[in-house]
């Protein structure tokens, strides 16, 4: 039986850092998002409990599917299992965000 790959995903989001954790990632119709769905979190039978996981679990409750814009993302792995996701300050001396223009269509163009 074929083991379901397990995407780390790290990004930006209201000056924060979040890295979750996620089975199923791929290019959303609506230009420039990814798709991420098929959340994992660790195993609540856990006798320690992390209060950024705890955190990062109630904020992602009931999320079938998060659209998260292509220019928030700093990286993506495919990684052997699951890990502990989190929430952390973003501090910007270890990451840059990738640049990115603004996409605007010239007005009167068709292409």
């Amino acid at each position: 039986m074929a083991v379901k790959p397990v995407y780390k995903v790290i990004f930006l989001n209201q000056g924060q850092v979040y890295e979750i954790f996620a089975c199923a990632i791929y290019q959303s119709e609506m230009y420039g998002f990814i798709e991420v769905e098929e959340f994992v979190f660790g195993e609540r039978s856990q006798v320690v409990v992390d209060p950024s996981e705890e955190k990062l679990k109630n904020e992602f409750a009931g999320v079938k599917r998060s659209y998260i814009p292509m220019h928030a993302i700093v990286r993506i792995d495919e990684v052997e299992k699951e890990g502990t996701g989190k929430i952390s300050d973003f501090k910007g001396d270890k990451i840059a965000q990738f640049p990115h223009g603004n996409f605007m269509p010239r007005p009167g163009s068709d292409s």
